[in-house]
């Protein structure tokens, strides 16, 4: 079946607000989606099946069991494939007038220039601390509108960042709001997160980029919008534009938009995937999985949650030489250092980059 953008957009064209001139716009509008996980899938869809002309979709990670409670386009079947190539197919069985492509690699300071540079606007679907100021300070060097979204438990926090003001000034950013970057905040696989708070914030997103490129209504510019899915419960939080872009442009010479928790493990205590691979089926080697259902290219002899990791609790033997994973390295350096305040002359060793560096 061919439809027609007529068939596809009829409801949408309907409304008087948006009607073919508003459809228009969707059409010859271009869009990066960084991250394809919890907020980025259901972004990137919506999106497309609003009529946006070009997507382009960010993410290096593949589909995960623990993804698909929230991350509701994939499925059983996709689990160990590429996120983004999951995600590109579908919309491209779901959205015949949406030119999508992707990239299988992460966003860094390298490449962020060249990746925003030829689209209208940039929507925030990551997880990750270093991802979102990288972002957000490129959006500002290049003037360029950010749509960010973030989740902690059962909160979702909403913005608009970076857009021309009529009088020639950009509107408030990141770090308007949080000028420095957390490093104690944990992320969904130590906290968890509910399904539902997940597409609430997502489809929030959704409709602040509808309506920047339709020009209708009044997007969440110079302020941010908290909501509690426990209370339904929201608020706004005035934001004041004071991080200007001269200011964030030296930042970005000196930033390295590394995990401020990955920069500071200590590197006597970091094992590479290379030099585990070499060790693996050693008997004086225990590997220790510090988060619940990894996808593990290897044995590990014991699996205890981060959230439950108590070093008073757990016999070792000092003959043996204990190696930390997760996913991405964090968790389970977390669990290195109580085992070495315990027992500082145990080997003990996080594996860099967790599961995910690991190839």
């Amino acid at each position: 079946m061919k439809p027609t953008k007529n068939q596809l957009f009829k409801r949408q064209i309907t409304l008087s607000e948006i009607g073919e001139v508003g459809q228009i716009k969707l059409q010859n509008a271009s869009v990066l989606v960084v991250g394809c996980g919890g907020l980025g899938s259901p972004i990137a869809v919506y999106l497309a099946a609003s009529g946006i002309g070009k997507i382009h979709l960010i993410d290096f990670d593949t589909v995960d069991m623990t993804n698909l409670h929230r991350q509701v386009f994939y499925s059983l079947d996709d689990v160990g494939q590429s996120k983004a190539k999951v995600l590109s197919e579908f919309i491209k069985q779901r959205a015949p007038f949406t030119k999508v492509s992707f990239t299988n690699k992460p966003i860094t300071k390298d490449t962020v220039f060249e990746l925003i540079e030829n689209v209208d606007i940039i929507v925030d679907g990551t997880d990750s601390l270093p991802t979102k100021y990288l972002l957000n300070d490129a959006c500002v060097i290049m003037n360029k509108p950010l749509v960010y979204g973030s989740l902690y438990k059962f909160d979702g926090y909403v913005a608009t960042f970076n857009v021309l003001q009529k009088d020639g000034s950009y509107s408030a950013n990141l770090r308007d709001a949080f000028p420095e970057m957390a490093t104690d905040i944990p992320n969904c696989e130590e906290a968890g997160t509910l399904n539902s708070i997940v597409g609430m914030i997502a489809i929030q997103q959704v409709n602040e980029v509808l309506k920047l490129i339709t020009e209708i209504g009044t997007p969440l510019v110079n302020q941010l919008l908290i909501y509690n899915s426990l209370e339904n419960t929201q608020l706004k939080m005035k934001l004041k534009s004071t991080f200007l872009k001269d200011k964030i442009t030296k930042m970005f010479k000196v930033q390295t938009y590394v995990d401020a928790a990955c920069a500071h493990q200590n590197a006597d205590w970091q094992i590479t995937p290379e030099e585990l691979k070499l060790k693996l089926g050693d008997k004086n080697l225990e590997i220790i999985a510090v988060l619940n259902d990894l996808k593990l290219p290897f044995e590990v002899q014991r699996t205890i949650h981060i959230s439950k990791f108590d070093a008073d609790k757990i016999k070792v033997d000092f003959n043996k030489t204990y190696v930390m994973v997760c996913q991405r390295g964090f968790n389970s350096y977390k669990a290195t250092e109580k085992l070495k305040a315990k027992y500082p002359d145990l080997n003990v060793l996080n594996l860099t980059g967790g599961i995910s560096g690991y190839k």
